[in-house]
């Protein structure tokens, strides 16, 4: 897998974004709960997170921040 790829659920939604360098998920991945609000946000690296990943609550306020090397 390589370059942007987005996920839709069977109803059509998207489910999330994200990107492939080869063949590892690289830049930033965004995922959406079945409700379209914002479930979480971040940066990959060699498929690893890496830097500031933003979780957010049901309704899409940010809820948590955590923080990866």
């Amino acid at each position: 897998m390589v370059g942007k790829w987005t996920w839709y659920r069977e109803n059509g939604e998207l489910m999330q974004t994200g990107s492939f360098t080869a063949g590892k998920k690289s830049g930033i991945w965004t995922r959406y709960r079945p409700n379209g609000a914002l479930l979480d946000e971040g940066t990959f690296a060699n498929d690893k997170k890496t830097g500031e990943w933003r979780s957010f609550d049901t309704e899409g306020k940010l809820s948590k921040t955590t923080r990866f090397k």
